[in-house]
C-alpha cells in the first residue's frame, strides 16, 4: 500500500457539495492499495502513519508523532497513487487493487489508525471529491509498505 501523508493545520473533503470529513490539526493522508496488498500492510501503514515523527518539538525538530500531538487524521482512497507513468502519455492502473479488494484494506488502516486512539475522518469511497488540504510547513512524505517487505 502506498500513502502520501500531509502534515495539515486543517483538511476537509466533500462529495457533491457536503462535506463528509474534515479534521483540525492533523495528517491527510491519501491512501492507494495494490492489487498485492493485505489486511497486515493495511496494519503497518496505519502503525507507520501515526508513529511518524514529523511534528515539531519544543525546540523546532520533528520529533513528535500524531499521536504524541493528539493531532487527527483524514484518510482518503485515491487508487491514482498506483498509476505506473513509465510508458507513454496515460496512465495505467493495472497494479490498483480493484475496488472490492481496496476498499476493506482502505477500511481495515482507518480500524487500526483508531484502535491506537486517533480521531480519523474519511472521505467516502468511489465517488468523485473535492479535497481541501492546508499543508503545514509544507511537509509531504510517501510511504510504502512494498519498501518495508523488500528490505
Amino acid at each position: 500500500m502506498k500513502a502520501l501523508v500531509q502534515r495539515v493545520s486543517r483538511a476537509g473533503v466533500s462529495v457533491e457539495g457536503e462535506v463528509v470529513g474534515e479534521i483540525d490539526a492533523g495528517l491527510c493522508v491519501l491512501i492507494g492499495a495494490a492489487r498485492e496488498d493485505s489486511e497486515s500492510d493495511a496494519r503497518l501503514l496505519a502503525d507507520r502513519i501515526v508513529g511518524l515523527r514529523i511534528f515539531e518539538d519544543e525546540n523546532g525538530k520533528m520529533n513528535r508523532s500524531l499521536l504524541d500531538v493528539g493531532g487527527s487524521l483524514l484518510a482518503i482512497s485515491q487508487f491514482t497513487l498506483l498509476g505506473n507513468t513509465r510508458r507513454g502519455r496515460r496512465p495505467s492502473f493495472v497494479n490498483a487493487a480493484p475496488p472490492e479488494v481496496a476498499e476493506p484494506l482502505v477500511e481495515c488502516l482507518v480500524e487500526a489508525a483508531r484502535g491506537h486512539g486517533v480521531a480519523v475522518a474519511t472521505g467516502r469511497f468511489r465517488t468523485h471529491m473535492q479535497v481541501e488540504i492546508h499543508n503545514d510547513g509544507p511537509v509531504t512524505l510517501m510511504l510504502d509498505t512494498r519498501e518495508k517487505r523488500s528490505g
